[in-house]
């Protein structure tokens, strides 16, 4: 059959019509893979994000990649720039969920909806301990927090294992910047969270050498964490009670006992060890059942990298140093000194008296 130039000519004029408008397979899936994050939820953990001031958008998708704000950067870009974050970035603290929607993310950076109260959690404060920090600090309520700290789906979620029964030793010790109005199972959520952020990959292959498990660890960082005030001291008592645990001796660490009546002792007397528990180190040989309070960074090394050294033993002076043995008749001449040390200090707090003079 023969066209005539005519026909030709209007059927060339429909193709490159059609081609004008086709969209790329690649363009399209592209598209839909944007369209789709943008429009998604999330209920993960939330974190903290930091966009310093001056930040351009390339850094702050470095930083929300970094927290699992979002999984594909690359992606992401495109999508902000075309949402015109790039011009309208703010910097701030903010509180993200991990995976959360692109739109959303977009949405709070261009806002700077950013954090509005700031929470500190020292070392070694127990978990009924920063419940009550957490009621006088953040309105949440005692009850609520501790809930939250035992729910074991919550637990589960967050990566702590089975045999934990609350979230004691993984409240990671540190300042928190986070939204005005932040609920207990949040808050829960993203302190575990930064314990996560705090465990380096290489210590796995120190656990494994030490033949401890990741919750073992914990607990005996915390023990660490409650008899130290000394820093410098943390790695020598790590090591006293790495080297009892070697020999099957019983850890004898006064803080269990404290832990095993629930409320901090100002002083653990002869008495005071006798207590019915299995917190009780002084009547259990090995570790207790569980942590006893939150330990820091330099808690968790300390117990991973114990010093090498053969102390068995140790005693705390009045200036919360300590002096370590590695006999038991060491140990019980630091005893006598350190009780001269507090005859002395006693000495010269009295009314009327010089201090006294100490001979070389």
């Amino acid at each position: 059959m023969t066209e005539t130039n005519a026909e030709c000519g209007m059927r060339n004029a429909e193709c490159m019509l059609d081609l004008r408008f086709r969209i790329p397979h690649s363009a399209f899936r592209t598209c839909l893979v944007l369209a789709l994050a943008a429009c998604g939820g999330s209920d993960g953990p939330r974190v903290t994000v930091t966009i310093p001031a001056g930040s351009t958008l390339d850094a702050a998708i470095d930083s929300l990649a970094g927290s699992h704000v979002i999984d594909h950067p690359g992606s992401f870009r495109l999508y902000a720039r075309l949402r015109g974050l790039a011009g309208s970035l703010k910097s701030g603290v903010y509180l993200l969920r991990q995976d959360e929607s692109w739109s959303d993310v977009v949405a709070a950076l261009e806002r700077g909806r950013g954090v509005e109260q700031r929470f500190t959690v020292r070392e070694g404060l127990r978990l009924a301990e920063v419940a009550e920090l957490a009621r006088a600090q953040l309105k949440i309520p005692r009850d609520s927090f501790l809930a939250a700290a035992e729910d074991s789906g919550l637990l589960a979620s967050a990566g702590l294992p089975a045999e934990a029964p609350s979230a004691e030793g993984y409240l990671f010790p540190t300042t928190y910047l986070l939204p005005l109005g932040i609920g207990a199972r949040e808050l829960v959520r993203v302190m575990i969270h930064q314990f996560t952020q705090q465990w380096s990959p290489e210590w796995q292959a120190r656990l494994d050498s030490l033949h401890f498990s990741r919750y073992e660890l914990v607990t005996l960082a915390s023990i660490v964490e409650a008899e130290v005030r000394y820093d410098p001291d943390r790695p020598f008592v790590a090591a006293v009670y790495h080297n009892r645990l070697k020999r099957r001796m019983r850890l004898e660490a006064d803080p269990t006992v404290s832990y095993a009546y629930g409320r901090r002792l100002r002083r653990v007397w002869e008495k005071n060890l006798a207590v019915r528990s299995p917190y009780n180190t002084y009547l259990h040989a090995g570790l207790p059942p569980g942590p006893i309070g939150q330990p820091g960074r330099a808690g968790l090394v300390a117990a991973l990298y114990p010093a090498d050294v053969p102390f068995l033993y140790f005693v705390a002076q009045p200036d919360g140093k300590h002096i370590f043995s590695a006999t038991y008749a060491e140990h019980l001449a630091a005893i006598q000194r350190v009780k001269q040390l507090q005859r002395a200090a006693r000495a010269s707090q009295r009314p009327g008296r010089e201090p006294p003079t100490l001979r070389r």
